[in-house]
């Protein structure tokens, strides 16, 4: 059991002394500990056996269903376990938690649909946001109703916020007692030095092109496995078709993303076999939520898709923008876990300076309709949760007036019958209705 787990050297166990100390004394936590310190799979373990825990539940959120599952894997095999034994996970479209189940990893909006059915979350001691700086929806939607239930209903849940890069005093802020601000731990981390190296995508280049030229240079002067970040899986299939065209026959080119089957999933998170290199296009899920094992090199295209509200149709739509420093910080850092890296990105020196720190939080980006009928369910007025973020008063309104004439809010703005029915769906209001 985790209480006899020997230490593991992890760079996180630093932290692990100080945060049950926060935790013991006071109501919540923020932890920041760099990427592969460890803190996804060692904290839950760490904390199971509090006193405070009293034989409860800890319930840990994951931004993925990949990392979800991959998390809980790893937990349950530094257990000698089992999935399902003293470690679970739940996604949208699988579970694989036991009778005997006391750390349970879900996907963010499992925590929302348990908040809506049971706001007290009876038999759960601590709820860890795990990767908070991705500020997802479902992430400031649970954290918000997580807080004013406990407010509500005097309950004695915990939360802990953990991530890499994390605005740290806004969600030391949001998470205050009576005492003051969250404590806010921190863990050094273990990155060894990374040598940035710049090599500017030109203009007319296509990007798998150019990714193909970097990672070809790369296999050539450097060792080590190659961690390659794209935007999405589009560009993922035709850079590996170029590459698997002109690498050495020693060489895998393996892809890493949310929609593939486990098995190719595995594949990539693995590392290579005797003689053998590989390359990992990934979308930004290993940025934080997982870890490459046996990367050296990584090769950063500089974009991300995220979700971007459209004026013109009042819908939600995924679009390429420039990723922002904190995101290229971690991405780098993935190629100096156990040793010195190198890190190739394809912009310039000059046009590093000029990126965001942090993009914009989604829920302030985004159509709220799914927000705004949360919301209504809920019951609380908006004025009174505690979001990280104040909601678009435009987007707010809008997603109001649809709501109603799609008959899921009434005239006073209440949840209707038909709101209800649809509000368990996996779908957008309109297309519930």
């Amino acid at each position: 059991m985790s209480d006899s787990l020997p230490n593991t050297g992890l760079p996180v166990e630093e932290a692990i002394a100080p945060l049950r100390e926060a935790l013991a004394t006071r109501r919540h936590s923020v932890l920041i500990a760099p990427p592969g310190a460890g803190k996804t799979t060692l904290v839950p373990l760490r904390l199971l056996h509090e006193d405070w825990v009293a034989g409860r539940k800890i319930v840990m959120l994951e931004p993925r269903r990949l990392a979800a599952r991959a998390a809980a894997q790893r937990m349950a095999f530094m257990l000698g376990e089992k999935v399902g034994d003293t470690v679970g996970y739940q996604t949208r479209d699988e579970r694989k938690i036991g009778a005997n189940t006391r750390i349970e990893v879900l996907t963010e909006g499992i925590l929302t649909r348990r908040l809506q059915n049971d706001p007290t979350l009876d038999g759960t001691a601590l709820v860890i946001f795990d990767e908070v700086h991705e500020r997802n929806v479902p992430t400031d939607l649970g954290l918000a109703f997580l807080l004013d239930a406990i407010k509500t209903f005097s309950t004695d849940v915990k939360i802990l916020a953990m991530s890499a890069t994390a605005q740290t005093q806004l969600f030391a802020h949001v998470l205050a007692d009576d005492t003051g601000d969250a404590p806010i731990i921190t863990s050094e981390g273990r990155t060894f030095p990374i040598d940035v190296r710049y090599v500017p995508r030109q203009r007319n280049d296509r990007l798998e092109n150019a990714i193909t030229d970097v990672v070809l240079g790369a296999l050539n002067t450097d060792d080590g496995d190659i961690l390659v970040f794209l935007p999405g899986i589009g560009e993922i299939n035709r850079a590996q078709t170029l590459l698997k065209e002109r690498v050495a026959g020693n060489v895998d080119v393996l892809r890493l993303a949310g929609a593939l089957p486990f098995s190719e999933q595995d594949a990539a998170l693995n590392a290579s076999g005797l003689g053998r290199r590989r390359v990992v296009l990934s979308t930004d899920i290993a940025e934080t939520s997982l870890t490459v094992d046996g990367v050296h090199i990584v090769v950063d295209a500089g974009i991300a898709r995220v979700p971007r509200l459209d004026s013109r149709t009042g819908l939600t739509e995924l679009v390429t923008v420039t990723s922002s420093r904190a995101s290229a910080d971690q991405r780098s850092g993935r190629a100096g876990r156990v040793r010195e890296g190198i890190a190739y990105r394809l912009w310039s020196r000059i046009e590093d300076s000029t990126r965001l720190p942090h993009l914009p939080a989604e829920i302030t980006q985004v159509d709220l309709c799914g927000v705004a009928l949360e919301v209504a369910a809920w019951g609380t007025p908006l004025a009174q949760l505690s979001f990280l973020d104040a909601l678009p008063e435009k987007s707010l309104r809008v997603a109001t007036e649809t709501l109603a004439m799609l008959h899921l809010l009434n005239s006073d703005g209440n949840i209707t019958p038909l709101g209800r029915s649809v509000l368990g769906l996996p779908l957008h209001p309109r297309l519930g209705t």
